[in-house]
């Protein structure tokens, strides 16, 4: 008998499959996930796992119990390599074929890695992007040790405030000409660069990786550019992440970026839907892919609702995005595309912030440094449509609260 099939095992998935079970008990529903663990939480990988500060059941999204009590059937290390429209299959590399009505996409992304000739071989080199990343990269974590963060990204940024707060030798490198250029306006970069200097953390901009060099095969010196050599243990790579589209486009779904979805987050074959990283929907009227667990949740409870019922509100997008970085925790909302201005509100507590993006008097989004309150209120009004003003938001003495 045919059902639900779940391609992918994260956090859309999962929230697909709890969605879907809820509103649907009795159809069959089967999550295939590449990774030997069940679904977990990737967030935490490369911070309180990797530093031994969170057990590895606390990374689950729900115990492994919890799958057989709803039946579903989930099954690990099970790589799905094709998807035939045409038949209503979808085919693994172990040889196996499965039957759908239903299939869901939620694949994620990859991270972007660096090329052979660049990292050479070498041992000591980490993306943190699974489970298993995040194993091999905690046991570099140890004090007096040299590491190099490829990349100036909120990726590079966390793990390099996790390996100053163990006491390593932290040398971070950004191409471009400021950390955060791609994400950020200058003040919030400004702010995280002197955040990362006052931690000890060595901050080269400007300046790309050449190559690794090694000695047994194992990491010793990163090349820069410029010719700088500098020495190194360990090093961790975070320059983006790519969405896992190939079996979409292979199977004749629309892809532009990512999959293209509608309000009810379905693909061009309405029997197909897709969620999380690897999805784009439209938001203030441009395709848009937001890489945030908070957006994989409620594009996957739509998508899960409206394939157990045929009927589900549209998604609405609403953006919203945290980093922890030592004692500071930044949260975001809206996105700040299009801004023409910022305003800078100082922050009642030490190392605390917020920077407001314009698009003339209309708020568009928010940078929240160790400021909660005024991220949540920031975060309704944007959700609303309403604005702060700027001169509202730049004096301490206003009450924000008197907008909501």
């Amino acid at each position: 008998m045919s059902g639900v099939i779940v391609i992918g095992a994260g956090q859309a998935a999962a929230s697909f499959a709890a969605k879907f079970r809820g509103l649907d008990p009795d159809t069959p529903l089967t999550i295939f996930g590449d990774e030997p663990s069940i679904p977990y939480q990737r967030p935490p990988l490369s911070k309180k796992y990797a530093t031994g500060d969170m057990e590895k059941a606390q990374l689950f999204l729900r115990p492994e119990s919890w799958y057989a009590d709803q039946n579903i059937d989930l099954q690990t290390n099970a790589s799905v390599v094709s998807i035939d429209r045409a038949a209503r299959m979808v085919h693994l590399s172990d040889g196996r074929s499965a039957p759908w009505s239903k299939l869901m996409i939620a694949t994620g992304s990859r991270v972007r890695e660096l090329s052979a000739s660049v990292t050479q071989g070498l041992s000591g080199i980490h993306y943190v992007r699974s489970l298993a990343d995040a194993d091999h990269f905690g046991g570099e974590l140890q004090e007096g040790r040299r590491v190099v963060i490829v990349g100036g990204g909120y990726i590079g940024l966390e793990a390099a405030a996790v390996c100053a707060a163990k006491g390593m030798n932290v040398t971070l490198v950004e191409a471009s000409e400021r950390i955060l250029q791609r994400v950020a306006c200058l003040e919030t970069s400004d702010w995280f660069r002197a955040l990362h200097r006052a931690e000890g953390v060595d901050i080269r901009e400007s300046v790309g990786l050449s190559h690794f060099e090694g000695q047994d095969d194992a990491l010793a010196r990163a090349v820069l550019t410029d010719g700088t050599v500098i020495a190194a243990d360990a090093a961790v790579v975070g320059i983006g992440i790519i969405p896992n589209t190939e079996l979409a486009a292979d199977c004749g779904l629309t892809v532009d970026n990512g999959i293209v979805v509608n309000g009810q987050c379905q693909t061009n074959d309405p029997a197909i839907y897709a969620a999380g990283d690897c999805a784009v929907t439209m938001f203030k009227g441009l395709p848009t892919r937001l890489e945030s667990v908070p957006n994989a949740i409620d594009q996957a409870t739509v998508a899960g609702t409206h394939a157990a019922t045929g009927v589900a509100p549209d998604y609405v997008a609403r953006p919203w995005f945290w980093s922890d970085q030592y004692d500071v925790k930044l949260q975001i909302a809206g996105l700040n595309r299009g801004y023409s201005d910022v305003v800078t509100r100082a922050g009642d507590a030490p190392r605390s912030a917020a920077h407001f993006y314009y698009d003339g008097d209309q708020l568009l989004a928010i940078d929240a440094m160790n400021a909660p309150r005024i991220y949540m209120i920031g975060k309704r009004l944007i959700e609303a449509g309403k604005t702060i003003l700027p001169d509202q938001a730049a004096d301490t003495e206003f009450d924000l609260k008197s907008l909501m």
